[in-house]
Order: structure tokens, then C-alpha cells, then sequence
């Protein structure tokens, strides 16, 4: 199979010893048509300067003068892709290490059949090198609920046939160019999070298939102490107001009546379960905050 061209996107934010280890492991993969993107969206420090100096050779650098959310940070990044001629478009979280055939396998999965317009591979816990952390995902339309397949299961092969899912995660999601030519970028209204699943409901909308490569492996930061202070505070904002956007745009009435309720009557185990895995009781400040947020971009 020829190689078709593919750019790998990844947004650094205050976070360069994470993105350093990925491009480290990136230099490993056994795909040779490919370049890579790294947009330093806004980095307090010398980030950028770091990475132009260090990866010259190897980086396409954008330098952005703010943070502008995950999102739009990705379209920047997808846009410069685009302009250099990539047939596909990988967005990769910095905080990962890939398998030396993470990209050969999910393109020629993709590659295989022109209506697959979004793919994604098998995802690992770092911490816990065998134990799944994300094998497809799942959309609940009463529920709201955007479930993880295979979280938390030690991978016994039991997610190991390529299949149709409902949505993948940003962490590590391949995008034909096709699809983004169709259906649009990523909505940057949705500055941290919602910004994947909202793309692939979109892209099943338009008559995409979105497909699970099991051959296709990363391993992703998912508990270390310093990202529970990335995670608390405004990202939890976005996140919940995010959720809201989403279902507004893509669920029947009855459907978002449905969720909406569902959110309501699960609010205490959500905030429960945010505090324990964070180690703060604040959460529930920026999830009210960020349903508020909802409602005045819904109703100004």
C-alpha cells in the first residue's frame, strides 16, 4: 500500500517534559509519510522556544499568542495540514507515547474504505501499561452518557476485532480531510472537551463510518499527581458546559429533556466521583458554573 500523506497534530499547553517523551517515541513509528504539526498554544514559559530548538528538524512549529482552547487549538494546527496538501489529519494528546506501528495500522484500517472518515486506535493507561483505558466509545442519547468501551479492563484480547463505534476520543482520533471538508472543523465553542464526540456525530451524520482499530496502540497519561491541578478549575468549567452545547445541537426534544434530567438526578455521585478523583470539593463550582455558562451563550 502507498503511504498516504498524513499530519500529526499536537497542542502543547504549559506541559513540555509530556510533549518532549511523545515526540521522543513518535521518532519510533515505522510510517514514513508523515510530518508533525506542534501548536504551543500560549505557554507561559519558553515552551515554544524549547521545542524549536530542540525539534527543529522534526516539528512544524505555530506559536499562538494565547491559549485558545483545545479546539481551536487543533484547527490551527488542521488548517497549516490541510494547506500542506495531508490526506489525513492525526490530533494526538502531548501527554502520550505510541506503539512504532500506531499509524500504519489505523491508515491502512482508514485507508481501506473511503467512507471511514474518523479512526482510532487502541488506548492504554501509562500508568498501568496493560490496562485499557479507551477501546471506542459509545453514545447514550437518553442518558447523555459518552461511555468509554473496555475502561479500567486489563486488555486479555477481549477488544481485539475492529468494529464501529460511536465516537472516538481526541486523544488519539484520524480524520480524513474529506470528512473536514464536508462537515466542518472542530467546534471551538467547545474549548476543552465534547469537541471529539460532537465532530463524530456530525461525521455518522453525513454518512461517515467511524471505526475502532484495535492494532493500533498508545498509551496515554491518565493519573499522575501534577494533572489534577491541570484538570481542576476551568476545565471542568468547559467540560460541563461543553456537554450541554453538545446535546442542544445533536438530540431530539425528548432526548435532551431525557439527559437533562438524567444529569440532574446523577448530580451528586458526578460530584462525588469528580472530588474524589481530583481531591477537592470545589469541582462542583466550575460544573454549576459551567452550566450557567451554557445558558447564557444559549439565551444572550
Amino acid at each position: 500500500m502507498s503511504e498516504p500523506k498524513v499530519s500529526i497534530v499536537i497542542v502543547n499547553w504549559n506541559n513540555l517534559s509530556d510533549t518532549t517523551e511523545c515526540l521522543e517515541s513518535l521518532k519510533q513509528i515505522n510510517y514514513s509519510n508523515y510530518n508533525i504539526v506542534m501548536v504551543d498554544n500560549g505557554s507561559d514559559g519558553d515552551d515554544a522556544k524549547f521545542l524549536k530548538e530542540r525539534f527543529s528538524d522534526y516539528i512544524r512549529l505555530i506559536a499562538n499568542d494565547r491559549n485558545y482552547g483545545f479546539a481551536e487549538g487543533c484547527n490551527i494546527g488542521i488548517r497549516d495540514a490541510i494547506d500542506c496538501g495531508a490526506e489525513y489529519i492525526v490530533l494526538l494528546n502531548n501527554d502520550t507515547i505510541v506503539d512504532p506501528d500506531f499509524l500504519s495500522e489505523v491508515v491502512k484500517a482508514a485507508h481501506s474504505d473511503r467512507r471511514i472518515g474518523i479512526a482510532g486506535g487502541k488506548i492504554y493507561s501509562y500508568e498501568i501499561p496493560k490496562m485499557i483505558w479507551f477501546a471506542g466509545g459509545k453514545i447514550n442519547y437518553w442518558t447523555g452518557k459518552t461511555l468509554l468501551r473496555g475502561s479500567g479492563k486489563i486488555d486479555n484480547g477481549q477488544f481485539d476485532e475492529s468494529t464501529e463505534v460511536n465516537w472516538i476520543c481526541g486523544c488519539f482520533m484520524l480524520i480524513s480531510t474529506d470528512l473536514l471538508q464536508k462537515v466542518g472543523m472542530l467546534d471551538k465553542r467547545l474549548f476543552f472537551g465534547w469537541e471529539d464526540v460532537d465532530l463524530c456525530i456530525r461525521a455518522y451524520k453525513e454518512g461517515f463510518k467511524i471505526i475502532f482499530v484495535p492494532d493500533s496502540k498508545i498509551w496515554h497519561k491518565t493519573a499522575p499527581s501534577d494533572k489534577k491541578e491541570r484538570l481542576m478549575g476551568l476545565p471542568i468549567y468547559y467540560a460541563a458546559r461543553g456537554q450541554f452545547i453538545c446535546m442542544e445541537k445533536h438530540f431530539t426534544k425528548p432526548q435532551l429533556i431525557s439527559s437533562s434530567l438524567y444529569y440532574f438526578f446523577m448530580f451528586p455521585i458526578s460530584i462525588w466521583n469528580y472530588s474524589r478523583i481530583l481531591g477537592h470539593w470545589r469541582v462542583i463550582i466550575y460544573i454549576l458554573r459551567g452550566f450557567w455558562g451554557f445558558l447564557r451563550m444559549k439565551f444572550r
